[in-house]
């Protein structure tokens, strides 16, 4: 053990959830406690940000957008999952309520970051599309040079297209809790789900979605 920091306050101060951050350096980490997440520097060992009530009940899960600074994705028992700007905490720059039961899991896309995972209670996986606070909210970038003068055109038309935020899909596999979701590491757009009856289910972003993305 190299360092500790002890997390002062009343009542039940159990961890629930915490998560390295990978910029910085690696030096920073946010945890879950109750409804209350907080963000910690690993030099100092003291606290840099504290989110009070950022779920109305327990947060489970937490994970960093791995491409964008400063943006932190946290879900729990009141069927919400929240995208958070650390700078500034006051409130979620997002919300999502599309689960009927506690969201145990929320991942992002490790190389498209418009791409979030959860699953829940209610035995189901979905699938986001939350592309207006992503690295990218204007689409994938092209090079001038590559495109035809047709194909500037499109290109210009589909720049001036509003950017909605959404559920691409809904997985209905499991039977029971989805307990864990998780994205490949070797295929980005390969994804798996566990849920309590020991079910693992593979799947995979939608085909028109992809190309969307990469065109």
């Amino acid at each position: 053990l190299s360092s500790s920091a002890a997390l002062e306050g009343k009542g039940q101060l159990k961890f629930t959830s915490g998560r390295w951050s990978p910029h910085h350096n690696c030096t920073q980490i946010a945890t879950a406690n109750d409804t209350t997440v907080r963000g910690w520097d690993t030099r100092s060992m003291r606290q840099i940000y504290c989110i009070e009530n950022a779920h109305g009940q327990l947060v489970r899960d937490l994970d960093f957008n791995p491409n964008k600074q400063y943006y932190l994705a946290s879900c729990g028992d009141d069927c919400k999952v929240k995208f958070w700007d650390t700078r500034n905490v006051t409130e979620p720059v997002k919300t999502l309520e599309e689960h009927s039961h506690w969201v145990w899991n929320v991942r992002y896309n490790h190389s498209h970051d418009q791409l979030i995972l959860t699953g829940s209670s209610d035995s189901r996986v979905i699938l986001s599309n939350m592309v207006s606070i992503s690295s990218e909210p204007f689409g994938h970038m092209v090079d001038d040079d590559e495109l035809s003068d047709q194909e500037d055109q499109h290109q210009e038309e589909k720049i001036k297209e509003p950017l909605q935020d959404s559920v691409i899909a809904t997985y209905e596999e499991h039977e029971d809790s989805v307990y864990a979701v998780e994205w490949s590491s070797a295929d980005p757009w390969l994804f798996a789900s566990l849920s309590y009856d020991g079910r693992l289910v593979i799947n995979r972003v939608p085909r028109a979605l992809k190309y969307h993305i990469l065109l």
